[in-house]
C-alpha cells in the first residue's frame, strides 16, 4: 500500500468513526423522556426524583439509590438525563430510581 493511500484510507476510517459518534450522541438527544405514568414505568416504581419514592411500598430503597449510579444507567454519573437498559428507547432522569436499581460496577 502506498503511503497517500494508507493516509486516505486513515482518514476514511476517521471521518466514519467521528460520523457514528456524532448520530449515537444526536440518537441519545432525541430519545423520548421515560413518564412516570408509562405501564412499564408503573411496574417498576420508577420516579424521576428518588425522594418522593413511597418508602412503605419499597422498603429496600435508599436515598443514595439513584439511576445515576445504577448499572443500567447508560449515561455518565453527571448526567441529568440517560437512556436506561430497562426502558429502551427512553432517557430516565439522573436523579430517579426504580425497584430494579442495581448499584454500578465500581
Amino acid at each position: 500500500m502506498s503511503p497517500t493511500n494508507r493516509r486516505a484510507f486513515v482518514m476514511t476510517v476517521i471521518g466514519g468513526g467521528t460520523a457514528l459518534a456524532a448520530s449515537r450522541v444526536a440518537a441519545q438527544a432525541a430519545a423520548p423522556v421515560l413518564s412516570e405514568t408509562d405501564p412499564q414505568a408503573v411496574a417498576l416504581g420508577y420516579k424521576a426524583d428518588n425522594t418522593k419514592v413511597d418508602k412503605a411500598k419499597y422498603p429496600q430503597h435508599a436515598a443514595t439509590q439513584m439511576c445515576s449510579g445504577c448499572n443500567f444507567f447508560q449515561g455518565k454519573p453527571t448526567d441529568a438525563m440517560a437512556p436506561c437498559q430497562l426502558f429502551a428507547g427512553k432517557q430516565v432522569a439522573g436523579k430517579g430510581w426504580c425497584s430494579a436499581w442495581a448499584k454500578k460496577a465500581a
